[in-house]
Parts: C-alpha cells; structure tokens; sequence
C-alpha cells in the first residue's frame, strides 16, 4: 500500500495515487453520453503510485457514448422508480402513475415524462413538474405531463398530446437559473432553465378515432390466421373512450356495423333545425331544441 486509506476488502482492482490540484493536462477527446464527442479539455491528471487486485480480476467495464447504451440503461432502471418515488411519496403528489425518461440520443435526463390519473387537479400536475424538475439540478430540462391514455414511451402520442390537449399560452411555463444539462460547458449562453409543459387533458374529449379493442382484435387473430408477417402493437392501437360520449352514438355505431344505418339516417332527419350556425355541437342543438319546447 503506498497510500494510507483503507479500502473494500472484496475489491477486485485497487488503483493507487496522487492528484494535484495545480496541475492540469489536455485530455483527449472521446465521446460522451450526450450524443457529442467531448473535446479535449484541461483536467487533473492522476500519478499511479500502485495497482493491486485479486487473482484473476474481474474488470467490469461499460459502453457509455450515444445513448441508448450499456450506462443509459443501467441508470434508467433506477431514475424513473427513484423520481416517482420522490413526487408520489416524498412530496404527496396525488394522480402521479409512471415518470419515464427519454433515452435515444438525450440520455434520460434532459428530457422527462410524468404521467397522470384521469382528472388530476392542475394544481398536482403542475407540483409534479417543478418537483421532477428540482430534484437533479442537470436532469429536466424539458418537462411533459401527459395523461394516463398516453404511452410516454411512443413519441408519436406524446406529440399528439401536445398538439391537441395543450394551449401554450396556459400549458407552458419556463423555470429560469437551473444548472445546465450534461454538455453545457460547451455553451456560453448563462445558467440553464427548463420548459414544463400540461399536456394532460383538462375535461372530457371525444374519443380515438379508431375501430373499438374488439375489433382490432379480430383483426388481428385473422392476421394471424392468413399466415402473414408479424405485427408489432404499438400504443394507441384501438379507439377508447375520454368521456365525451352518449348511448344514442354508441346505438349508432352498432347499427353502421349491423347495416341498419338507413334507422339512423330517419332519426337525423327527424331532428332537422333552423337558426343554427354549422358545427353546432349537438348537445348545444338539443339544449335549444328544449328550451324551444319548454317556451312553447
């Protein structure tokens, strides 16, 4: 031993040595987790005074470069049950179901998904942001919550989510003076900041617009049936409901499967009105229809 430290009696390698902090040297550059090469740069070489080790050695080494790697996989399987813990139990955070980090290229933690339960308070979504956003200074630099009916796996539903439960103008907000992301020493632009985004639904929706589960389902069992190449299921993958839905539809739908459209077709007719402007919601229609009625 040439340094006066104890170290883990069940330590495979011990590499010995002196830092001094007045020194620097260039090291080389090689690439890094965030999807860039780190260029060379001024560190703090180590003199090696002594290297011990077991017999036969066991030296566990990992991939570390664009994510997703060896290191990025290792870490996610411990950030995201380390940050719903940290909303749902350590800050009481009501409606949190999953927080998921973005991997391909980011390196999970620029970018980060909270999910929630239908009809959480915005006031929670919104503690739930700047709490995944405040728990690692480097980590959240893009924020997105999104509702339970959205994979945050499938960037596809994420945009989606954007595009139509978000309004910017109420959904966004940016959190200036946090450290920057891994990398931004590579930047001059001051201290880091984070953009949030409520991308949750706000009240009831119409609706996916795709065939019901039991349909997509024998749509696939006759895939299969025909002996053709196998598909792979990707979220959302059949229509659901979001709570704006009445009986009378679904007793439409069922009658456009069975052919009984024309039933349809009289009923409609049946409820011709005057004095309404085009793309009138039906509800509003009927709401008139019974005012009409009662002041009659």
């Amino acid at each position: 031993m040439t340094i006066d430290l104890d170290v883990p009696a069940d330590a495979e390698i011990v590499i010995e040595g002196l830092i001094d902090p007045e020194k620097l040297e260039p090291e080389a550059p090689f690439g890094e987790s965030n999807g860039y090469v780190a260029l060379e740069a001024f560190n703090m070489p180590m003199q090696i005074t002594a290297i011990t080790h077991r017999r036969n050695p066991v030296f566990a080494s990992i991939i570390s470069q664009v994510t997703p790697s060896e290191s990025s996989l290792v870490k996610k399987v411990a950030y995201e049950p380390m940050y719903l813990a940290h909303l749902r139990d350590t800050l009481s955070i009501k409606g949190v179901k999953r927080v998921a980090m973005h991997e391909p290229l980011t390196n999970l933690r620029p970018v980060i998904f909270v999910q929630y339960a239908a009809g959480t308070p915005r006031t929670e979504v919104w503690r739930g942001l700047h709490g995944a956003g405040s728990l690692n200074a480097i980590a959240g630099k893009i924020l997105i919550a999104v509702s339970e009916d959205i994979d945050p796996d499938n960037l596809d539903a994420v945009m989606w989510s954007i595009g139509y439960r978000c309004n910017p103008v109420e959904d966004v907000q940016i959190s200036p003076y946090h450290g920057g992301v891994q990398g931004a020493q590579y930047g001059d632009r001051g201290l880091g900041s984070k953009l949030l985004i409520d991308a949750t639904m706000k009240g009831p929706m119409a609706p996916l617009a795709l065939p019901k589960k039991e349909f997509m389902e024998r749509a696939q069992a006759l895939w299969s049936q025909l002996g053709l190449p196998p598909i792979s299921v990707k979220q959302p993958w059949h229509g659901y409901s979001l709570g704006d839905w009445t009986e009378r539809w679904d007793t439409w739908a069922e009658r456009a499967v069975s052919g009984q459209w024309e039933e349809t077709g009289r009923e409609t007719l049946a409820r011709q009105r005057a004095g309404l402007k085009p793309e009138t919601p039906g509800a509003q229609g009927e709401a008139n229809e019974a005012a009409a009625v009662r002041l009659s």
